[in-house]
């Protein structure tokens, strides 16, 4: 496992990358852009965002397995039902939903770039690590899962 594997906690990630797309949107503010509709854009994804993660998290509770992806040592089973059905990880959808939504409200190119980093960082050091948990954990029953369902969308 490398060092940076599931050490920074994903919200803290969100805010980590929601505080520089604000920076640079004040650094280089030549590269703003105007787009009506924008703020009303980003508080719509931004609430489809946290409308996904609070589904993921709801699914999590009733399988009575932790949300907690700091603490993988306690998942107690594999949650395949509701919002599980079209992504396998609709927590982390739901982020960058978020994190979309502030980059159409800050209506800045450099915050758009910053999205794709992100979803690398998460799925290099955050989902990935998870995957290969969740496949010892739950073998078979895991692998079928992947199948039949996408890592993202």
């Amino acid at each position: 496992m490398n060092s940076l594997e599931l050490k920074i906690p994903p919200v803290a990630q969100v805010i980590i990358t929601a505080a520089a797309m604000y920076g640079v949107s004040k650094i280089a503010p030549a590269l703003k852009f105007s787009l009506g509709g924008s703020t009303a854009l980003g508080i719509g994804l931004g609430i489809v965002g946290l409308s996904s993660g609070i589904m993921g998290v709801t699914q999590f509770k009733k399988a009575q397995t932790t949300p907690n992806p700091q603490a993988l040592e306690k998942v107690s089973s594999l949650v395949t039902g509701g919002i599980y059905k079209y992504t396998r990880n609709p927590m982390y959808v739901g982020l960058v939903l978020i994190l979309l939504g502030w980059a159409f409200y800050l209506s800045h190119f450099l915050a758009f770039v910053l999205l794709p980093i992100f979803i690398l960082y998460m799925t290099r050091f955050q989902i990935q690590p998870e995957e290969r948990m969740l496949a010892r954990k739950f073998s078979k029953h895991y692998h079928a899962y992947l199948k039949k369902v996408r890592r993202w969308i």
